[in-house]
């Protein structure tokens, strides 16, 4: 590839190197310039522009980065459409990543234009997350170096997907140990289970001997359980403490005890007739993530963990943010002052009301979404956005009095996920959480959201809020800003619950009755709640 200045009466087939305007059109970086582009900028008084000229054996950028991106893909992984050199992968499934970091690595030292960037090794995904992307820097690369990329790099990325487990709880009992710490160890085991599919089989609570735990532990595999988790009263401290004597004592094989990760260290990893066998640190009663975390889950997407596995866990075993995590030893200090603003979504095309844009029409002498406008504004947000898209100019008409900023998503073809990015982008950079409001739910009020904020500012882990109606969760949702880089890179129409699920230990709810999930989508629920179009 040739680049640098090109006579305009030479540069057509040439690739642009910057955004040059015309009066009637503009034309874009990567733009293939055309005789008639070429003709335009010369009658106005161009004579030459910086460009790029590809010569035989070149591939161009979208094309290399779809080949590469391509190259490396395994199994449950999908991809996006090539656009501006760049190429995604997302995950197909929920589950563990698993990369082969020296494939990457050898990827990437082939030419400074071709890069391959993943998440962290072993990170846990749910489905539709991205998970890699392939860039290519320059406007093209040669096919001789593409293809070593290509070699290089080949099936270097899967997600292992979760497998269901029937998990056996073992609990040992201690004086100082209260039921309600067991029950709510329980409660936080079923969280981190439920994104895998796993489901406790059965619990036993036992004395704190090895004989009781050996012998609960050999009950649970006659039940049919297939993998056994042991949450000592006490933790364990040696390699002949209570937990790991018990697996002697059941026969079974203890592979490794302790690990370079902190909060996690007093971890143990055992097995029992082949069915894997974990004995949790004390900080796993815990939600917040800690090395039982990583293990667990490795383990249960199947991804081989042995003694070397977790002692190389050290290096970044120091757990700070962790993806969408917070910082499992920092408090949220909520305070009055904290900026919340207020996104209000309206940008979708109605198509389940058969034609109408439904945030027009009318309930009790209002738009749909002005009832969701002036419930934003009287919480006094640091500032509320309207996210518009179908009939942009009508719906932002319906608050133009308002102190709402319209913001226009472009993409509001694509999907919800679209409009929360286009959204996140606008927010102003000092905010400390927002609270997404469906423009179609006209029965929040004011107080429901007013409330929520509360619930933020008094809970120290509840990052997310959400509402529910009867125990459903529902909408809106208050997010904290460490969850806004994971808001701004959503992708698909299914909106953020994927993101919840991921966190459950710090999601609060807040009940709010029918209107959490009273959304106005189709003329029978608009009828049924007394509304109409009849007045537009």
């Amino acid at each position: 590839m040739k680049f640098g200045p090109v006579p305009l009466d030479q540069a057509a087939g040439c690739i642009l190197a910057h955004k040059t305007n015309l009066p009637d059109r503009v034309l874009k970086k990567g733009h293939v310039l055309t005789a008639g582009d070429c003709r335009d900028l010369l009658r106005h008084g161009l004579t030459e522009l910086v460009a790029a000229r590809l010569e035989p054996g070149d591939v161009e950028e979208d094309e290399a980065a779809r080949r590469l991106g391509r190259a490396a893909r395994g199994p449950a992984v999908g991809e996006d459409t090539a656009f501006t050199g760049r190429m995604n992968l997302y995950a197909d499934t929920a589950g563990i990543l698993v990369v082969d970091t020296d494939a990457v690595q050898a990827a990437n030292r082939i030419d400074p234009a071709i890069t391959f960037a993943t998440l962290p090794n072993h990170s846990k995904v749910m489905a539709d997350r991205m998970i890699a992307t392939a860039k290519i820097i320059s406007f093209a690369v040669s096919h001789s170096d593409l293809q070593r990329a290509q070699d290089a790099v080949r099936g270097a990325v899967r997600v292992a997907a979760f497998r269901p487990r029937k998990v056996g709880l073992v609990a040992t009992c201690l004086p100082h140990l209260k039921t309600t710490t067991m029950d709510k160890t329980r409660r936080v085991l079923e969280d981190r289970l439920r994104v895998s599919g796993s489901t406790i089989l059965s619990e036993a609570r036992v004395p704190h001997d090895e004989a009781s735990v050996a012998a609960a532990m050999a009950s649970h595999v006659s039940a049919g359980a297939d993998f056994l988790i042991l949450f000592g009263a006490s933790a364990v401290v040696d390699r002949l403490d209570v937990l790991p004597a018990a697996v002697d004592l059941a026969g079974g094989t203890v592979s490794h005890l302790g690990m370079p990760v902190d909060p996690g260290n007093l971890l143990m990893l055992a097995d029992l007739e082949g069915v894997p066998v974990l004995g949790a640190p004390g900080c796993a009663r815990s939600p917040k993530e800690n090395g039982f975390d990583w293990v667990l889950d490795r383990l249960l997407a199947d991804v081989e963990t042995g003694p070397d596995d977790i002692t190389a866990m050290g290096v970044g075993g120091l757990l700070m943010e962790i993806g969408t995590r917070p910082q499992p030893r920092e408090v949220k200090r909520p305070s009055p002052a904290s900026r919340i603003a207020v996104m209000i979504l309206g940008a979708g095309k109605s198509t389940r009301m058969g034609g109408p844009n439904k945030l027009l029409a009318r309930l009790n002498g209002k738009s749909l979404v002005r009832h969701a406008g002036e419930a934003a504004i009287g919480v006094a947000p640091s500032h509320t956005l309207l996210v518009t898209g179908h009939l942009g100019e009508q719906v932002s008409a319906e608050v133009a009095d308002l102190d709402i900023m319209p913001v226009f998503n472009p993409d509001f073809e694509d999907g919800m996920a679209s409009s929360i990015r286009t959204g996140m982008k606008a927010l102003d950079p000092d905010t400390d959480a927002v609270v997404i409001l469906l423009g179609d739910m006209p029965m929040i009020t004011s107080a429901d959201i007013k409330t929520m904020i509360e619930t933020y500012r008094d809970n120290a882990d509840g990052l997310i809020v959400a509402a529910t109606a009867d125990g459903k969760r529902g909408n809106p949702v208050l997010w904290d800003k460490r969850f806004f880089h994971d808001l701004a890179t959503l992708r698909g129409d299914i909106g953020a619950r994927h993101i919840i699920a991921e966190n459950p230990g710090f999601v609060a709810e807040v009940e709010l009755g029918p209107a959490a999930r009273l959304d106005l989508d189709t003329p029978e629920a608009l009828k049924d709640a007394g509304g109409s179009f009849e007045d537009q």
